[in-house]
């Protein structure tokens, strides 16, 4: 608000000297009175009406309105993220344009090098040795006898997951099955509970600076075109 106080201060301080020179000067005393306390009425008011925006002032209905409100704030803001941004329809038409251009909106890759092949080779193994050939593999060395087998097996197991995820039958069979509604759906709930979340941390202290940091370098401007139209009224009014 450093700004701010910096333009209201400036054009307060010129409107009260335009009043003392109609005091002072010799030279159309009336019409400077007139122009510097009309130019003082309108940044002062249009200052004061600043200040109730953000503060309370005592025995002034209205003031304070932004903390006072806060809720209402908050719910707006929750409005406009999940009506204008995070709709159904714009994560799904967001799903279907990555699919259409060819990305990977579920990218599998991760999935399989997480794949524990050791096991899965294990899990083999232990299910040879119960069947019927255990016995007869028993004769020939037991699991010893498969073990020059593992690495093989294992390149060939990660060799034909990559092509059956990477072939155009199974990526068909995946776009089939994504149900883009349903996964915007879902990805809404999300969205509005992290969302919901976030305003049940804010404060009306919060919310206050908040505003403030939006619009603050705008608001001083308010009081000086309130001083330069109250002072262009001011000359009117003596002319008039």
């Amino acid at each position: 608000m450093k700004k701010l106080l910096n333009q209201s201060f400036l054009t307060n301080f010129i409107s009260v000297l335009i009043i003392v020179a109609g005091y002072v000067s010799p030279y159309y005393p009336e019409t400077l009175k007139a122009i510097g306390f009309f130019a003082f009425s309108g940044a002062i008011t249009n200052w004061l009406a600043i200040y109730m925006l953000f503060e309370k002032v005592p025995f002034l209905y209205g003031s304070g309105i932004i903390p006072a409100r806060f809720e209402e704030f908050k719910a707006s803001i929750k409005s406009l993220m999940m009506q204008q941004f995070f709709t159904v329809e714009n994560i799904e038409q967001f799903i279907e344009t990555e699919e259409q251009q060819g990305s990977k909106v579920l990218n599998l890759e991760p999935l399989l090098d997480a794949v524990d092949y050791d096991k899965v080779y294990e899990a083999l193994v232990s299910s040879i040795m119960t069947s019927s050939f255990g016995a007869m593999l028993m004769m020939m060395g037991g699991e010893e006898a498969l073990q020059p087998l593992k690495q093989p097996f294992i390149d060939k197991m990660q060799g034909t997951l990559q092509e059956m995820v990477s072939s155009e039958r199974f990526t068909n069979a995946l776009q089939n099955g994504l149900n883009a509604h349903k996964i915007g759906e879902q990805l809404v709930s999300k969205v509005e509970m992290v969302i919901d979340k976030r305003l049940s941390e804010l404060t009306p202290q919060m919310v206050k600076e908040m505003v403030q940091a939006i619009i603050k370098q705008h608001l001083g401007w308010l009081v000086v075109w309130g001083g330069v139209f109250g002072g262009i009224l001011g000359a009117l009014s003596v002319f008039a």
